[in-house]
């Protein structure tokens, strides 16, 4: 299957993530997430992860975004470079920043979303 970033469910969740708005990103991905077959349905799970967890660093639960995010990367770590068209080494990247901003201490506010960057 092949995501297509540009329009429909997938395209108004990117828009809204980027728009800080990850609860109704998470429900538009789980849209289509529902349906997908492997190995694109563990991929979007991924990032849907990401937006929950940044949900929950909005409200100031710490703890859950942690976990979240690990859990993203436990998935997202078994994806090339790029899949589904989405940079997936520049989103790894970005998630294991935020997990050491969070070790470090770093106020909720000061931490901005992974990338996810269409490629």
């Amino acid at each position: 299957m092949k995501f297509d970033w540009t329009e429909g469910a997938l395209a108004e969740g990117l828009r809204l993530y980027e728009a800080g708005e990850f609860f109704t990103a998470h429900e538009e991905w789980e849209s289509v997430w529902l349906g997908l077959p492997e190995p694109e349905k563990t991929f979007l799970q991924g990032l849907i992860q990401v937006t929950a967890a940044f949900h929950h660093l909005r409200q100031d639960n710490r703890l859950g975004t942690t976990r979240l995010l690990q859990a993203a990367l436990r998935r997202l770590d078994r994806y090339p470079e790029s899949f589904g068209g989405i940079s997936v080494a520049l989103l790894r990247h970005d998630i294991r920043e935020r997990l050491q901003g969070l070790e470090a201490g770093e106020k909720g506010s000061q931490l901005v979303s992974p990338r996810i960057q269409p490629c």
